[in-house]
């Protein structure tokens, strides 16, 4: 894909417990539409925004990614992994860029740390944030079993997902009906580099997760979408989503499964420019 940008620039936003995230900020070439922040899922990084953000940069929006705390090019930080850290490190990215009226993209703990952004910062997100895509997301019932939690951090899966065919079997159930070669190998490749004791941090924090009743003073305008075939979490989660926030939609992707933005580029940009108009 060309993109149709003049210029690209990688940044380092510093957190107040010292981590360095990663920042990549995409300014197009023509005429500037919203911000959009692109936030990605656990055991991602920002280049699964990949054709996303070319789509959004050729429709002259300025594009930001970061990779999480922990994530690609990001370190950790001292207070670690929670939640609620990676709220206050969004706040920290959109106050450094000093981004206003933004549309916050974010897929599956991408969404996690937009929602508690938007409910932690809340007078700050009303001046920084004009709406919100969640793809494949929840507010709660994502306490995983403590076997799964181990084995994120287990070194012999994580050789095993570092072998091609075998790491792409291994994730065959994170992705809907029919995904590309180049989309299941772009997901392995992603999942496999995220540090093996990193991963399992993020799988184990969102255990008492619960935002429904905050999110209930959250007036930003979303849109919710989740996949038909996703088995990570499951779509009526999402729905839910969509009922706790005072102005939302819930609409369902037929035969996708979780991995929203490399199955479906198309679905997330269209979500952008629907509401990047409110």
């Amino acid at each position: 894909m060309t993109r149709s940008i003049s210029t690209a620039a990688d940044r380092v936003v510093r957190t107040d417990d010292g981590a360095e995230l990663a920042v990549t900020v995409e300014e197009p070439r023509d005429e500037r539409a919203a911000t959009v922040v692109l936030l990605h899922g656990w055991g991602a990084a920002r280049a699964v925004w990949h054709d996303v953000a070319g789509q959004l940069l050729t429709a002259g929006h300025r594009v930001v990614r970061y990779d999480h705390r922990g994530h690609g090019a990001s370190t950790v930080g001292k207070d670690g992994i929670t939640v609620e850290r990676l709220g206050a490190d969004l706040a920290a990215v959109l106050a450094q860029l000093d981004i206003t009226a933004a549309v916050l993209v974010g897929h599956s703990g991408g969404g996690f740390a937009a929602m508690s952004y938007a409910t932690t910062y809340r007078t700050e997100a009303e001046a920084r944030v004009r709406s919100m895509v969640l793809l494949a997301t929840a507010a709660h019932d994502r306490k995983e079993p403590a076997s799964e939690v181990k084995m994120m951090g287990n070194p012999v899966f994580h050789f095993a997902l570092n072998r091609g065919p075998v790491g792409r079997a291994m994730l065959r159930q994170t992705l809907g009906e029919s995904p590309s070669a180049a989309v299941a190998e772009a997901n392995r490749r992603m999942f496999a580099a995220t540090p093996r004791k990193v991963r399992q941090a993020y799988f184990g924090c969102m255990a008492e997760m619960d935002m429904r009743a905050d999110l209930r003073t959250v007036p930003i305008p979303a849109l919710v979408i989740a996949g038909s075939r996703d088995k990570m979490i499951r779509p009526e989660l999402g729905a839910v989503v969509a009922d706790s926030l005072p102005d939302a939609e819930f609409r369902i992707a037929k035969g996708i499964g979780h991995m929203v933005p490399l199955e479906a580029p198309d679905v997330v940009v269209a979500a952008v420019a629907e509401m990047a108009a409110r």
